[in-house]
């Protein structure tokens, strides 16, 4: 039934029964926007609420029931339309991994949080399991960004005039520069896909609705084997990127290359750091435990953090290197400010914390521990 048949059912229910054949057991708390939709579609009328007052009304009039029958049918008929009315009211309000903020504090959402560490899949399509062209993807993705790193490394030795020992210096101080940029691009990355959009979004679509689906049930990443885990980055950082920065940078720029070749390497990878980052030290092989230990990958401590709502801060998966700064200069809270002062858009941190949406607008961005 339609929420507004529902709700003319019950209206016209209540109205046309004397006051003493309700017994004053059910209240309906549908808050101030929900009543007032309640009183503007109250007294429209269907042809499913006409069919229910007539049973109610032949209920009451037969002249085979006795009064205390009659009364149990008039309150049986107003409990089924309470019921009625408020699964289509919950039906109405539930999202969908479209909808902006689909999952944030996950009331209303409909999803539900599974018992346990049981996988959850959110995005209508997705699974768990690895498919061929995955693998052609992620594996035609890296075989690029080889040539691309190969090209650059050779630019940068032509250039060098062929010194091999400071060609080597210049791209361990490249890839070190990209190591650290890329942990603060997939800050900024996982700061907006966490914040804004939904699976409409041209081209990030599915990546938002993933992110943000990731916080209801955060365990269902380990369960990805590593094609079905980090082919969706290989979209915005793949071959087509790669070509248009390689071909503006030219030849003579083969340093900027490189650059962006490792940083777009790295952000694809983040989603594997992420994933290492919610399992178990025995989970893992031992050199991945090396890796977070001596910070070239996120920890899974840090990255722990993220996972309280509202999910305001601790955004990068890289190596996390940059999350203390960022979050203590407050940069993620101003970035919300300026989004909400150019076009009104609220973050789904603000969403479900008032409180931080306050300290925002008051300018105080430095994020509470």
């Amino acid at each position: 039934m339609k929420f507004s048949t529902a709700l003319s059912a019950l209206a016209l229910i209540a109205t046309s029964t004397p006051s003493n054949a309700f017994a004053p057991t059910t209240s309906l708390s549908l808050g101030k926007a929900q009543s007032h939709r309640a009183q503007r579609i109250g007294l429209q009328m269907s042809a499913d609420s006409n069919d229910m007052v007539k049973v109610s009304s032949t209920a009451l009039k037969s002249s085979t029931l006795d009064s205390a029958t009659a009364e149990r049918s008039t309150v049986d008929i107003q409990q089924q339309a309470e019921e009625e009315l408020l699964n289509a009211f919950e039906i109405e309000q539930q999202k969908s991994y479209l909808d902006d903020g689909f999952v944030f504090g996950l009331e209303g959402s409909g999803l539900e949080r599974p018992k346990g560490k049981v996988a959850n899949v959110v995005v209508e399509g997705d699974n768990l399991e690895t498919q061929p062209y995955q693998v052609a993807m992620v594996g035609g993705t890296f075989l690029g960004h080889a040539a691309f790193a190969s090209l650059a490394i050779s630019q940068i030795l032509q250039q060098n005039g062929g010194d091999v020992a400071t060609t080597a210096v210049q791209t361990l101080l490249v890839t070190l520069s990209s190591w650290v940029l890329a942990d603060l691009g997939s800050g900024i990355l996982h700061w907006s896909v966490d914040n804004y959009g939904n699976g409409r979004t041209p081209i990030m679509g599915n990546i938002i609705a993933a992110f943000q689906g990731h916080h209801s049930a955060p365990w269902t990443i380990t369960q990805r084997e590593f094609g079905n885990n980090v082919h969706k980055l290989c979209i915005p950082f793949g071959l087509p990127t790669m070509a248009l920065i390689s071909t503006l940078a030219g030849p003579e720029n083969g340093s900027v290359t490189l650059f962006f070749t490792v940083f777009c390497a790295l952000e694809i990878l983040s989603q594997e750091f992420h994933k290492w980052s919610h399992m178990t030290k025995k989970e893992v092989p031992s050199w991945v435990n090396s890796l977070m230990d001596i910070g070239l990958t996120i920890g899974r401590v840090p990255h722990a953090q993220h996972h309280i709502a509202p999910y305001d801060g601790n955004y990068c998966i890289v190596s996390g290197l940059c999350n203390k700064s960022l979050d203590e200069s407050g940069f993620f809270r101003r970035l919300e400010h300026i989004v909400y002062n150019l076009n009104g858009i609220e973050s789904n941190a603000w969403k479900l914390d008032a409180k931080l949406r306050a300290r925002t607008l008051r300018g105080e961005y430095r994020l509470e521990n």
